[in-house]
């Protein structure tokens, strides 16, 4: 993952703002599935919170750190115990363009106005 220029920190932190954490990691650490779960998230939003209960702030930073290395992320922030992490999404497949629509054809008698019929009762009189 590349590292982001403070102008794309600031702005995913404004972003994440709003977020609630999407992860917790609680009393086990990091584990397996719980790096399996921050993948999946990251796969669904590019931004996540990440909540992390009862370590220390270096065990947090260390954490943060084997995050972003297992899932190929960004550190945004590292708040209290709040981890934001990003990770760009896969490229959008090109749109697949439909073949072009298949030419009008205009009738002739259908730019015409309409015949006129006589109604009933409304003949010449004689």
């Amino acid at each position: 993952m590349k590292e982001l220029t403070p102008a794309e920190r600031r702005a995913l932190r404004a972003r994440a703002h709003a977020l609630h954490p999407t992860v917790m990691i609680g009393g086990a650490g990091l584990t397996g599935t719980v790096l399996r779960e921050i993948d999946l998230a990251l796969k669904h939003h590019e931004l996540i919170k990440i909540r992390m209960l009862g370590e220390d702030r270096g065990a947090r930073r260390a954490a943060l750190e084997r995050v972003c290395e297992a899932a190929d992320a960004a550190p945004v922030q590292l708040i209290g115990r709040i981890l934001v992490v990003f990770r760009p999404g896969p490229e959008p497949d090109p749109p697949v363009q439909a073949p072009p629509p298949a030419p009008r054809r205009i009738l002739a008698k259908a730019r015409r106005a309409p015949a006129r019929v006589p109604r009933a009762g409304r003949g010449r009189r004689r």
